[in-house]
């Protein structure tokens, strides 16, 4: 079968397409055939051999996979040849392992598609869990309606945070750096988008939350961006950080914290790694995302589209940060 491998950490070039044999599933075990992979930034990673959780070189990237089982190994009784599934890493004993024609996995792992969520639509459903994740652990906001601020508006997670978040009753706010990143925010259901190249973030903010500041930041850039973030909080907000794209902040973050004391202020840093060992909560949130995608209570902006044999492409965009929504590639 064809398969990405990573066998030097580097940059895109070091996504090598190979051959390897057609795996074969084992007692317990399932196979799928893949009909769309998702690609993320775990991804490249693993392909900077830099992932907290990396998985032994050589490797096959990729956390998500939506197809067909096509093989049922021994004693397998909850899935029949056809079966619609979305495979994703993790529920794997090792991350990756996705860019790939098909895979094997405990017959425990996938997840059972209903016939209304598309193989595209549901390799995006590990970042709609996430959001539910993300949301499930901020607690009731005090006070007026409730403003989130969200950075890197045009981001697969980000906008899947939006909608989680309108459903909750919150008034979301997002940044972005281009006029172009903002309009796709905005198509994508943001009440306000703020383009930092060309606007003040604190000024708009503070027009659109008439001074009292967000109740609550998601930012997954790092950098100045979570810094602005905690100058931008009303009194008791909380700055959610899922990642540092961009760095770690140069600026003594507690530092930050201390001189804004009166607003009582708190910073969480976030993995949904902490699910790991906690299977019934992680699978919960992913059956959630499932009925709220089947029941059109969200929606998907449609996928980049690639082919397998173009995954240098795809993580030269991802490098150059020229991604809006998700990168999926078909076998």
């Amino acid at each position: 079968m064809k398969a990405i491998q990573v066998h030097v950490p580097g940059g895109p070039e070091q996504l090598l397409a190979v051959e390897l044999p057609q795996p074969v599933v084992g007692r317990g075990q399932v196979r799928v055939k893949a009909c769309s992979i998702g690609v993320g930034r775990p991804d490249v990673l693993i392909r900077k051999g830099t992932y907290k959780w990396m998985p032994p070189l050589p490797a096959i990237p990729g956390a998500e996979m939506a197809g067909l089982v096509d093989a049922l190994g021994e004693g397998v009784t909850q899935w029949q040849l056809g079966d619609r599934v979305l495979v994703s890493a993790r529920e794997l004993p090792q991350r990756g392992g996705c860019y790939a024609e098909a895979i094997v996995v405990p017959e425990d792992a996938p997840y059972k598609l209903p016939d209304t969520v598309s193989f595209d639509d549901a390799v995006s459903l590990p970042n709609l869990q996430l959001a539910l994740a993300l949301m499930q652990i901020t607690g009731p906001m005090p006070g007026q309606q409730p403003h989130v601020l969200i950075t890197g508006a045009s981001g697969g997670v980000a906008g899947m945070l939006c909608q989680v978040a309108k459903l909750q009753g919150f008034v979301t706010v997002g940044s972005s750096r281009s006029h172009d990143k903002g309009r796709y925010a905005l198509a994508q259901g943001f009440d306000h988008v703020i383009c930092t190249d060309h606007e003040s973030l604190k000024d708009r903010l503070a027009q659109i939350t008439q001074g009292r500041g967000v109740n609550l930041v998601f930012d997954h850039l790092g950098g100045q961006s979570l810094i602005d973030g905690l100058r931008n909080l009303a009194p008791f907000g909380t700055l959610i950080s899922y990642n540092i794209v961009q760095g770690m902040p140069t600026e003594d973050t507690f530092g930050v914290m201390r001189q804004l004391l009166e607003k009582s202020l708190s910073i969480r840093c976030f993995s949904m790694h902490t699910f790991d060992a906690d299977k019934t909560t992680r699978r919960g949130l992913m059956d959630a995302a499932i009925e709220l995608l089947a029941k059109q209570r969200v929606t998907f902006s449609p996928p980049q589209l690639f082919k397998l044999e173009e995954v240098q492409k795809t993580h030269a965009l991802l490098d150059q940060g020229l991604v809006s929504g998700k990168l999926v590639m078909h076998p």
